[in-house]
This record gives C-alpha cells, sequence and structure tokens, in this order.
C-alpha cells in the first residue's frame, strides 16, 4: 500500500492549486489562521470533523483528505502547455535525437529494454521484468481515449503541422499518423512496462532521472558504471516510434518525491514548430497540471493520479512495485518494410504485408529482437539469476488478441544460451571434442592509460565461449557475439578465415563485468568499452569519446582483443586431424601399393626462425610489426623472444620497448617470451614499440627485428 503524504506538505501545494491562500482557507472553516498556518508546517493536523469541512472547501472527498495519495481536482486542471516561439524567430523542425534511430520496434526494443537494464533495482537480486503490450482501438474505445487525453486541444496544433507538412519531415510523418487514424478508424498504442526498476525519481525541474528523461535532451543519468546507455539518446526512440510524436508517463518511485512513489503521471509532445490561431509554438508540449510556481501558472509537471485517471489513460500499472511504464500513441514500424519481412512470425494479406501497423506483426518483430539482442541478459544458471524478463502481448478494444509470449533464450538463442549456462555452472571443457560440449578461452585485453599516456594499465581477461550450433534456430552460423557488463549483445560478426570443414559453431565473448565483476580490471574494461559504442551501441571502435579520454589509437586495443578472439575461435573449432588407421581400412587392406617410407624428424630442439616481416610507423611514432615464423620438424620448439632495435652504422643496436605484443596464430605471448604448441609449424604474431623508449625519432631510423632463444626478455 502506498503511504500519503504528510498532511502539512500536502494541503500547501492544494492550496496553491486551488489559487487560495492560508487566510482565505481560514475564513471559509471559520477558524484562525494561526490554526491553519500550524497544519502547513506540521506542528498539529486537523480533527476529523474538520477535515470534511476542508475536503468541501477544496472540491473534494474527505478519503482524499485523509490518504493523500492524490491531488485534489479543484484549482488547475490537467492541461496541455505548448512552449511559445522563440522570441528571435528561430525554428526547430524536429527534435534531432530521434533522428539517430529508426522508427523501427527492433530499435525500440533494444533501447528501451537496455534502459530497464540499466536501472533495474539490484539490492533484491530479481530481474527486471518488461512487459511489452500492443493495443488497437477503435470506436468508443478510440473516442474515449481522445477524450482523455484532450484531443480537441491539441487537434489544432495537428492541423497546423500538417498544412506545412510537405516542407519537412517530420510534418508529413505526423500528417500521415493523423490520417491513418482517422481513415481507418483505428490507433495502435505500445506500452513499455517495467517492473524493479527505480522508476523517474527527482523533481520536475531540477537533475534526476524524470528531468532527463522528461524534460532534457542529451543527458544520460545511468545508475550504475556497467550501464549500457551513455549518450541520453535512447530515450528519443520513444518519440520517434510514434506517427504522433505523442508518449504518456506513469512511474512508481522506488525513492518518494513529496512524500509518494505511486501514480507519477506526465505527457510529452513532439512536433514541430507550427503557428496556431496567429501564435508561434517552439515544438514540444507537455501534459500535466499547471505548475502554480511558474509564471501565470503556465508550464504544465507532472501529478499525482488516481487510480481511475491512469486507466482511461491506459496506464495502468499490474502492481505497486518500482518502474515505469511508456505509452507510446499512435505506434508504427515503418523500418519493417525494408526487406524485413523474413523476420516476421505472422503472415497476412497482400494490404497486411505493408501495414506498419499491424499488431500482430509488430508482436512477433518485438520478440525476436528480444531474443537477438537480449537472450544473454535472460539467461541464469549456477545459482545466477537472470538480469532480465521479457514478454509481449496483443490487445484490440481490451480483447487479447495474440497471448503474452515470454521471451525464451533457450528457444531464440539455444547455442549460445548453452553456451553461458555451461560458463556459469562450470561445466566448461578446454577443447570440443563431443557434441553439445561447450569450450572456453581466456582472451586479454590490454587496457591503456588515459589522457593520452603511453603504456598499458593493465590486462583484463575476457572469456570465450564456443559451442556447435543449433541448425537455423540460432541464426546465421559461425558467429562471434560480444557483450560486456548488461549483458546486451553489442557486436555481431561473423569468424573469418575458417578452417576447411569447420563444423557450424556459435561463439560469445564476455568481457567487463559480463566475464565477473571480480575478475581484474574489470569495471576498468567497462567504461573503456563503453566509450567505444556508438548511440546505436552496436559496435566498438573509434568514437569521440574514446578519443578524448584515452588516445586516438586507443581503438587498436580492441581491434587487438577481437583478432585475439577470433583466433581463438579458429584454434577451438578446427578439426582434429586423423589418426593413421581411421576410416577406409577395407579399401586399404586391397592396396598393394608399399607406403613410403617417413623422413626421420631430427632429433632434439628445434628453434624457429623468422620468415616475413611487415612493420609501419604509427600516429604516435611507434614502429608496428606483423611477422611470421616458419618452424623446422623436430622435437620440443625453443621458447623465443621477440627483440625490437634500431639500426646504427657502429656500436650496438639500441634496444626497444615493447607496449604490446599479441599472437594472432600458432603461438602463445607469455611475459614478452612466444611459446609455440607441439607440432605447430608456422605461427604469427603483432607488436607495438613503446615510442617512448626511442632514443630517436623513428623517421630517421631503420627497424631490426630478432628472435632470440631464451625465455625472459634479456635473453
Amino acid at each position: 500500500m502506498e503511504t500519503g503524504e504528510d498532511f502539512g506538505p500536502w494541503l500547501a501545494r492544494q492550496l496553491k492549486l486551488a489559487g487560495k491562500t492560508q487566510a482565505e482557507l481560514a475564513d471559509e472553516l471559520e477558524l484562525s489562521r494561526a490554526a491553519v498556518s500550524a497544519w502547513i508546517t506540521g506542528r498539529s493536523t486537523p480533527r476529523p470533523t474538520v477535515m470534511a469541512d476542508i475536503a468541501r472547501v477544496l472540491g473534494t472527498d474527505v478519503g482524499t483528505v485523509h490518504t493523500r495519495t492524490t491531488d485534489t481536482r479543484a484549482g488547475l486542471p490537467v492541461t496541455w502547455y505548448h512552449r511559445a516561439g522563440y522570441p528571435d524567430g528561430g525554428r526547430d523542425l524536429g527534435n534531432a535525437a530521434a533522428f539517430a534511430f529508426d522508427a523501427d520496434l527492433q530499435v525500440l526494443a533494444r533501447e528501451t529494454c537496455q534502459n530497464s537494464l540499466d536501472e533495474r533495482l539490484t539490492e533484491n537480486g530479481r530481474p527486471v521484468r518488461v512487459r511489452y503490450t500492443l493495443h488497437e482501438l477503435t470506436g468508443e474505445a478510440l473516442d474515449a481515449f481522445r477524450e482523455a487525453i484532450l484531443w480537441n486541444d491539441l487537434f489544432p496544433h495537428y492541423s497546423a503541422v500538417s498544412t506545412a507538412a510537405g516542407n519537412q519531415k517530420v510534418g508529413r510523418v505526423v500528417d500521415a499518423g493523423v490520417r491513418d487514424m482517422y481513415e481507418r478508424g483505428r490507433l495502435v498504442l505500445l506500452r513499455v512496462d517495467d517492473y524493479n526498476a527505480s522508476g523517474l525519481t527527482g523533481d520536475d525541474y531540477a537533475d534526476g532521472k524524470f528531468a532527463a528523461v522528461v524534460r532534457r535532451q542529451l543527458e544520460s543519468l545511468k545508475s550504475g558504471p556497467g550501464a549500457g546507455g551513455s549518450y541520453g539518446l535512447g530515450k528519443a526512440t520513444l518519440w520517434a516510434t510514434s506517427a504522433l510524436g505523442l508518449v504518456l508517463i506513469n512511474s512508481t518511485l522506488s525513492v518518494p518525491h513529496e512524500g509518494r512513489t505511486e501514480r507519477r503521471v506526465v505527457g510529452r509532445l513532439e512536433l514541430p514548430w507550427r503557428e496556431v490561431d496567429g501564435e508561434p509554438y517552439a515544438g514540444p508540449a507537455w501534459f500535466g497540471r499547471p505548475d502554480p510556481d511558474s509564471p501565470g501558472a503556465m508550464v504544465a509537471r507532472s501529478w499525482w493520479a488516481d487510480e481511475e485517471t491512469v486507466a482511461r489513460l491506459h496506464l495502468t500499472r499490474e502492481s505497486d512495485e518500482p518502474g515505469t511504464s511508456f505509452l507510446i500513441v499512435g505506434a508504427h514500424d515503418v523500418a519493417s518494410l525494408e526487406g524485413n519481412s523474413d523476420d516476421d512470425e505472422s503472415v497476412g494479406d497482400e494490404e497486411g504485408d505493408e501495414d506498419t501497423r499491424d499488431i500482430c506483426r509488430m508482436h512477433g518483430r518485438l520478440v525476436k529482437a528480444l531474443g537477438r539482442d537480449f537472450w544473454a541478459a535472460m539467461t541464469g544458471g549456477g545459482g545466477r539469476l537472470p538480469l532480465l524478463e521479457a514478454s509481449v502481448r496483443a490487445f484490440r478494444n481490451g480483447k487479447e488478441v495474440v497471448a503474452e509470449k515470454q521471451v525464451d533464450p533457450a528457444v531464440e538463442q539455444p547455442a549460445r544460451t548453452r553456451a553461458l549456462r555451461a560458463h556459469y555452472e562450470g561445466t566448461t571443457v578446454g577443447r570440443l571434442t563431443e557434441a553439445g560440449q561447450v569450450a572456453a578461452r581466456s582472451v586479454p585485453l590490454k587496457l591503456p592509460l588515459s589522457g593520452g599516456a603511453q603504456g598499458t594499465l593493465g590486462t583484463h581477461q575476457g572469456v570465450l565461449l564456443v559451442t556447435e550450433a543449433e541448425g537455423d534456430r540460432d541464426g546465421e552460423k559461425n558467429q562471434l557475439h560480444s557483450l560486456r557488463g548488461n549483458r546486451m549483445t553489442v557486436k555481431k560478426a561473423g569468424v573469418q578465415r575458417l578452417p576447411l570443414g569447420t563444423n557450424p559453431f556459435q561463439a560469445v565473448l564476455l568481457v567487463g563485468e559480463a566475464s565477473g565483476e571480480s575478475a581484474p580490471f574489470a569495471k576498468e574494461a567497462e567504461e573503456f568499452l563503453r566509450a567505444a559504442e556508438p548511440p546505436e551501441h552496436d559496435r566498438w571502435g573509434q568514437t569521440e569519446e574514446l578519443t578524448l579520454r584515452w588516445s586516438p589509437s586507443a581503438y587498436r586495443r580492441i581491434s587487438a582483443l577481437m583478432t585475439e578472439a577470433n583466433s581463438a575461435v579458429r584454434d577451438l573449432v578446427a578439426r582434429p586431424k586423423r589418426g593413421s588407421r581411421e576410416g577406409g581400412e577395407a579399401v586399404r587392406k586391397a592396396l598393394t601399393v608399399r607406403p613410403r617410407p617417413k623422413a626421420k624428424a631430427p632429433a632434439g630442439p628445434v628453434v624457429p626462425v623468422l620468415d616475413k616481416l611487415d612493420a609501419t610507423v604509427g600516429d604516435n611514432g611507434e614502429w608496428r610489426i606483423t611477422a611470421e615464423v616458419s618452424i623446422p620438424r623436430g622435437g620440443e620448439i625453443v621458447p623465443m623472444v621477440p627483440v625490437a632495435q634500431l639500426d646504427v652504422r657502429s656500436g650496438g643496436r639500441p634496444k626497444l620497448d615493447w607496449a604490446e605484443l599479441v599472437a594472432v596464430e600458432g603461438c602463445e605471448v607469455e611475459d614478452g617470451t612466444l611459446r609455440f604448441p607441439p607440432g605447430t609449424r608456422r605461427a604469427k604474431f603483432r607488436g607495438l614499440t613503446d615510442a617512448t623508449s626511442h632514443p630517436v625519432r623513428t623517421t630517421l631510423t631503420r627497424l631490426v627485428l630478432e628472435l632470440r632463444a631464451g625465455k625472459g626478455s634479456d635473453a
């Protein structure tokens, strides 16, 4: 049950909303001003009989005065506030943040689910639950909803936008949305509810999550270091998915605001600049209670709604668990038309296939997107609970059209789910030898020093998992999915240069806090990789933030990580060579050709030889080398130490330090030493010299690379 607000602050706000002073209230109650002042300051509370008189004066019922969980309806009614046009004549023809994403349900699912993961309440250890509800309204249900959102007040603004629709993109989208509603007599609502999340806490205007989402652009206030978002752009997908640019919000707070937590309601409208009845309007508008503290009580702020109001607005939440409900009014899925019909689970008639507001088609695309991008967040095992539960359902005028479907990662991504569970349960193996096994290997990420400093902060060990693919159920085969702390798939790529005859597989790379919060440098890796993601959070690479906080070449550390991961995958999926007596025994017995005697391998250790070398000068004056090594047949292979030197005419060659030394294939790097598995014939490695160890400018020198036998760098 919700706890009501203290009587004093509640009464003070009701007087503001009703436009009454303490003195006027005292006169109407026939009490002293001191008595009212004592209530306001909390020194006393009115007797039950006086409560009834206060309710009468405020135009509400006695229950509202006693519980104080909602505002009274007296005084300033809920309305729309449209931001006035700029006095300098400037015009915004749409929210630029919304253009960062397509009007695509799969993009919406990715961004909203990521935001819910970021706001998950971690103290109880339970997952965040996210539910997507599609609801098509027609007839009386549509009329009732339009009345609830004061459509008649909004229509002149939509009409003005439609009139100028031919001049800019947002206007054309809005015009199409309004025409669809009137011509087809329908409106699609898409509500995104999350539970066990923080909710939109904080003041309407001051710093806080509420203001960051409802009042501001390009502001990201996330709850933890492993958060997925960082640009403050993800929330724009909500408005981009609405053909009417309209989103309504109902939030249950994890931290009380104004003494309350339930049914904090507000709406935001995103339209381009327009002129209505000769008055210019800048763009956005807010649906709420007029703020009596604003000039002329014009600005609308959030209000504490009653249960009847949230029901009329289709914003009723199933419980008092903290979280937020976003209602996208006029949802559409334009990007589904661009060659994505194979993604759909439902097939309609020819006209239906082109309908971007088909709720059955939208249901299927949401389920597929959630399973594709958040399978890891939905997976638990080994005593570890999943981070996320997600479901999708569809209604038409209150009647269920498509039953609620809980997204099951084992159904949507069976092979990858099996791999992650094996990692959690500690049942991975070193190499795949049987069906159903999951192989694991560590992959290093060498973290750079911040501020452009040369050197390495430390090495974080990511976890690579490889298992056989499950037919077509996993999607494209031979893929590597990479993810970090919130376990949303960030990077998807095929593994190249696979050996011939490789069996189909799926691979997963866990880095940052996804590899384990206790892993060395997990938080530092999380921060580094998060900075390397663009607004879409669908890859790691060069970004402005990465350049400013680390260096222009910092992204190469990620390239080295992915090179290591791909090399490890190729090694793990390589099929073992057949034994001399495997297969074709009957054919061999029928042959009379005498086998050629094998040459004996030389006894004793063998020394690898440098075969090929490519070297270039990097942006910071460092030498960047790629070297290939050939290894004679024989017994034990001697470990080798790569030594970089500068060529001089006389005297000893100055030795350079390595800033980075990584194995590519056929070898491993351990403390600067190359080690080779038995039987290896060729190997490849890469290196990056430390520019601070160069005695002269690199462009004035030549590089000499030697391989020296030994175990240490001074060998």
